[in-house]
């Protein structure tokens, strides 16, 4: 059964070129894990502060090793998290 987790982050105002960058680095390193099916990250065309990130795990487990890889703990606990105003996480299978 596939597991899915679905974020929306907000910005904080005048840092939203940063978290872009960052979701793009970190999007780049995900997409390499074995546990991920899909990886996708967006942005609202009419508020450049809020991103939407699609993730596709082959399990819970998928969801789990990526929480633990150097490059989630770099760029979304250390470098993301302080930039953003708000954090909302998701998570959904597939039935």
């Amino acid at each position: 059964m596939a597991y899915v987790l679905a974020v929306t982050w907000t910005a904080k105002e005048d840092h939203e070129a940063e978290v872009h960058e960052i979701l793009r680095m970190l999007g780049d390193a995900s997409r390499q894990e074995p546990g991920v099916i899909t990886y996708t990250t967006h942005v609202d065309p009419d508020n450049p502060r809020e991103f939407f990130i699609y993730e596709k795990y082959h399990d819970v487990s998928g969801l789990e090793a990526h929480q633990e890889t150097a490059h989630f703990k770099e760029f979304v606990l250390e470098k993301a998290i302080p930039l953003l105003e708000a954090r909302v996480r998701r998570t959904l299978v597939d039935f």
